[in-house]
Parts: structure tokens; C-alpha cells; sequence
């Protein structure tokens, strides 16, 4: 499956549980770290932690493996690492204090 529809197939499995404000960046272009940046606000740590559970199921489906993860036990900021796919899933006051649409303002905005 080509990476485009990978993400926008986590991006789904993020709406499915209710994730809220989900961007996907295209980063590769201008950084080396990842191609893209999934993000999206969960209202309350339960919710953030079942964003994260629904992230790893969806991209485990798809053959690719968490690298790194960090962030569920304060379940205000979750970052995991999928080599290519960087997920960040916030809380809203985490979402709005970091913006990293501001950040990485010059990624492409990948509609799903």
C-alpha cells in the first residue's frame, strides 16, 4: 500500500475513536526526521490512550512496527515513532501550547 493511503488509513482509525482536529503533514520534503507527522487532540487521557491504541492496531495491520513510543502514562502529549509516520496525539491545552502546524507551517497538508 503506497505511504499516502497509510496514513490516510491511520487518519480514519483516529476519526473511528473519535479524534478530534486530525492533520496529516507531509514532511518529507523538508526534514529528514519522518515523511509525515499524523496529529489529532483526544478530550481526556482514556480517550489519548485509546487514539494511541487505535494508531499502533492500525499501522500493525499494515505490516509497520512502533519504533519509539512516549507520553501514555501522562496521556497529555503521546508521540510515537513509526519510522516514516511520526503520530503526536495531544490534549487540547498540549495541542494548542505546541502548534506544530505553526512549527512545520511549510509541510504539505494531506486531506483525509
Amino acid at each position: 500500500m503506497e505511504m499516502q493511503q497509510v496514513v490516510k488509513s491511520l487518519a480514519d482509525a483516529l476519526d473511528q475513536k473519535f479524534g478530534k482536529d486530525i492533520v496529516v503533514l507531509d514532511i518529507g520534503r523538508i526534514s529528514v526526521i519522518a515523511d509525515y507527522f499524523v496529529i489529532a487532540t483526544g478530550g481526556n487521557p482514556n480517550q489519548i490512550n485509546a487514539l494511541a491504541d487505535a494508531a499502533h492496531e492500525s499501522l500493525e495491520k499494515q505490516g509497520i512496527l512502533a519504533r519509539h513510543v512516549e507520553g501514555l502514562q501522562s496521556a497529555n502529549w503521546v508521540l510515537m515513532d513509526f519510522g516514516d509516520i511520526i503520530v503526536h496525539i495531544f490534549d487540547e491545552e498540549s495541542r494548542n501550547f505546541y502548534n506544530l502546524e505553526r512549527v512545520w507551517g511549510d509541510a504539505t497538508v494531506i486531506s483525509v
